[in-house]
């Protein structure tokens, strides 16, 4: 199999994979040398990275020339973050899906929100929009998870009920795979992927730090993303040091940093080998 046939054969549900969200070359390599078995891109992370916002403020030839970088930096399959596939009509989702594969991307996550309103598109408009982008995955030449967001739930805007039945529509629509960030708890984790027989991605966010990789394989789900969870340990690591030394004098913190030999040998070993 090439990798993006791998990518595909990973999403196994009840068995699930840990999809490690990057941000540069360097963070895809590391986490590529310490045993990844995927890495995808984060609209947030990206935003950071550029001292910008997430949600809309990043446009689509950023995030693919972002997602380039990040499938040239190591062999593995990469999975672009791409929010609400950079415009309303689903035209312009098919032609993102397009686009993205052009890049090398194995597969992009499209969410159900406008921007920058910030609410859900109705609910017939939503679907479409993901037909759209199915449609366009299965016209390619070569594999490609085309994999649906019902972001509601996570911005406040719809509950349990609505998420579920767009879940049902993603699905039928054509969707590879589902998601619905940060559902209220673990059990409604599990009725989302009772909800379908497709792969259901979770996110290692929030409240759902505390369950581990065998709670999420007991929910159901195929994947665990990172988001932009990993780039926000890294922030906090800065923030710790920065404040300790500019409001106290105090370098203490830096003492618990990596060495740069350890950092060089996990990038040495992230780099492609063909």
């Amino acid at each position: 199999m090439d990798k993006f046939e791998t990518y595909r054969a990973l999403h196994v549900p009840g068995d699930p994979f840990i999809l490690a969200n990057v941000w540069d070359v360097g963070s895809a390599r590391m986490l590529a040398g310490l045993g990844a078995r995927a890495l995808a891109t984060s609209s947030a992370a990206l935003a950071f990275v550029q001292g910008s916002r997430d949600m809309g403020a990043i446009s689509r030839d950023d995030a693919l020339a972002h997602a380039e970088q990040i499938v040239a930096a190591t062999d593995l399959p990469v999975q672009g973050d791409f929010e609400n596939g950079f415009g309303d009509d689903p035209d312009t989702v098919a032609e993102t899906v397009r686009l993205a594969a052009e890049v090398g991307l194995a597969g992009i996550c499209v969410e159900d929100i406008s921007y920058p309103s910030n609410q859900p598109y109705p609910a017939e408009l939503a679907t479409e929009r993901m037909r759209a982008g199915a449609a366009a995955a299965r016209a390619l030449r070569r594999d490609f998870v085309f994999v649906a967001r019902a972001d509601g739930v996570l911005n406040g805007v719809y509950g349990m009920e609505e998420a579920l039945a767009r879940v049902a529509s993603f699905d039928a629509a054509g969707a590879d795979a589902l998601y619905v960030p940060l559902p209220p708890t673990l059990q409604d984790l599990a009725r989302i992927c009772a909800a379908t027989t497709k792969p259901v991605n979770a996110l290692a966010a929030g409240a759902f730090t505390a369950a581990t990789l065998s709670d999420f394989a007991k929910a159901g789900v195929a994947r665990v993303s990172l988001g932009a969870a990993l780039a926000r340990v890294t922030h906090r690591a800065i923030l710790d040091a920065a404040q300790a030394m500019l409001n106290a004098g105090d370098f203490t913190p830096l003492a618990h940093s990596v060495s740069g030999a350890q950092i060089q040998a996990l990038i040495d070993k992230g780099v492609p080998r063909g």
